[in-house]
């Protein structure tokens, strides 16, 4: 999910926005962005209109509206060339035959008409081109209507800011989930077929396996998580994705077709340049289930990223330099005035709180 926005079309791109829109799901959280991001109502505004436009309406249309939506429609062309109809010569051709005009002059006026046709062609062509790139444009738009059609054939899974939920799914699989995350998964699983799920935020999964040993996938970005029953963590959010195996193996498939097997306690995190393993505490990468976040030497930028995908605040440094700053503790992350308070507690930072804005400053001592 993304979570600042510059243009309604990247809203267009956006799951939860898609089913924000069409189906109502996520208000709260939708209510409280646009409250805390200034503009993004205007977005949300134009985005929402943009995909009204493509709302597709079945309708019976009868052959005379037909033709009069074909003749409209050439109007508009020959009026953006500056140019005479030619839909409307072509109705004056045949109001001229209807009332039974010499064939001379119908010919004469046939000629004329060529004429105009062959001195219109290359404006005519220019205009062609810009029509087909509007109708792409509908088509690609019309296509996220499709995926949110699609959806509204699955079941999603969803927890707001500071919400930690936990699920059973269909198979008997059990996934917790952290804050501001999503699971998405078809609402029928057939016995023997592939059990699918997709992921936005962190889940933990505690895989079950199946009497027919079907495949458990969990999709994110980048890469394909492959099991059949096994215990791991997975995280896809802003950019930041890995996976940490705690239990059985895995198999990491990643977009390009590269395919990675997991023992326990792998941990391997996916950067530009593919997929990388990494040495790691696995209750510090998992300490999110039992609400606590465990830092051992992170980077003060590090904690403020994670602090404002939890709690969906508007936390930030009084500068840059001072992300360079590590940290090493275990806070809550069950309650942020606890996590703020155990920061000043340090001794380190002080944190002031103005217009709903909170911010990291050096302590500056007595």
């Amino acid at each position: 999910m993304q979570t600042h926005y510059t243009e309604p079309e990247q809203l267009l791109a956006d799951e939860s926005f898609l089913s924000w829109h069409f189906r109502g799901e996520g208000r709260e959280d939708w209510d409280r962005r646009m409250q805390d991001q200034p503009g993004l109502a205007k977005l949300v505004q134009e985005a929402s209109a943009l995909l009204e436009t493509i709302r597709v309406r079945e309708e019976q249309v009868s052959e005379r509206r037909r033709q009069d939506a074909e003749e409209a429609l050439f109007k508009r062309i020959d009026a953006l060339a500056g140019m005479p109809s030619i839909a409307g010569e072509g109705m004056r051709a045949g109001d001229a035959k209807r009332t039974g005009l010499e064939s001379g002059k119908m010919e004469e006026e046939q000629g004329a008409k060529v004429q105009l046709m062959e001195a219109k062609e290359p404006v005519r062509r220019n205009l062609y081109g810009r029509w087909m790139i509007a109708a792409a444009v509908l088509i690609l738009l019309a296509g996220a209507v499709v995926v949110t059609v699609r959806m509204a054939g699955e079941r999603q899974v969803t927890t707001t800011f500071g919400q930690i939920a936990q699920r059973q799914l269909p198979d008997g699989t059990e996934v917790m989930l952290d804050a501001n995350s999503r699971l998405t998964y078809p609402r029928g699983w057939k016995d023997g077929a592939d059990r699918e799920v997709w992921i936005s935020g962190e889940a933990y999964f505690h895989v079950r396996k199946t009497p027919s040993l079907s495949r458990f996938i969990v999709h994110t970005d980048h890469f394909d998580v492959i099991v059949t029953g096994t215990r791991f963590n997975v995280v896809n959010r802003h950019g930041e994705e890995n996976i940490l195996l705690q239990e059985g193996s895995v198999v990491l498939r990643q977009k390009g077709g590269k395919a990675m097997e997991l023992q326990p306690g792998d941990f391997v995190r996916f950067h530009a340049s593919g997929a990388e393993r990494s040495d790691v505490r696995s209750d510090s990468v998992i300490a999110w289930k039992d609400q606590k976040l465990v830092f051992n030497r992170t980077p003060l930028r590090e904690l403020v990223t994670i602090v404002n995908d939890h709690y969906g605040v508007n936390l930030q440094l009084e500068n840059a330099s001072l992300g360079d700053s590590t940290i090493t503790a275990i806070l809550p992350n069950n309650n942020l005035d606890v996590l703020l308070q155990s920061l000043e507690a340090t001794s380190e930072f002080d944190i002031s709180r103005k217009e709903g804005q909170i911010t990291i400053l050096a302590h500056q001592g007595n």
